[in-house]
């Protein structure tokens, strides 16, 4: 059933996801970048290894889905709500966890894309907070 939908990620092939995932590099690769074939079809290539058949679509879409369910409980948790959780919360935890603030103040990498006036803008409401 490899269809656009494709089928259900089993724990293992998650796991595997994130294992890859959470390399230094590719995290690097991910955070840098929005244009991120390339990068998903060498997390499919690295997940065909463990005998894993994805293709570069749906590791990205399976990255985002994971993503976006780990925004949501970590903003319900600091909301001071604990009903809200996933599973692998603490692995993807490990990954999305620190590049959350990070991130927001390493965003000079892609500052030579923005327009000039985005930057300025930036840096103006940096220094009210």
């Amino acid at each position: 059933v490899a269809n656009e939908g494709g089928k259900h990620w089993t724990v293992n092939e998650v796991r595997a996801l994130i294992r890859i995932w959470s390399d230094k590099n590719i995290q690097q690769q991910l955070e840098g970048t929005v244009r991120n074939k390339r990068i998903f079809e060498e997390i499919a290539a690295r997940l065909q290894k463990f005998g894993i058949d994805r293709d570069w679509k749906q590791c990205r879409t399976k990255y985002k889905n994971l993503k976006h369910e780990y925004k949501s409980v970590k903003s319900a948790q600091d909301a001071g709500s604990t009903s809200k959780s996933m599973k692998f919360f603490n692995e993807l935890d490990a990954i999305l966890g620190h590049c959350t603030m990070e991130q927001a103040s390493k965003s000079d990498n892609d500052e030579s894309e923005r327009p000039p006036e985005w930057t300025e803008a930036k840096s103006e409401k940096d220094s009210v907070g």
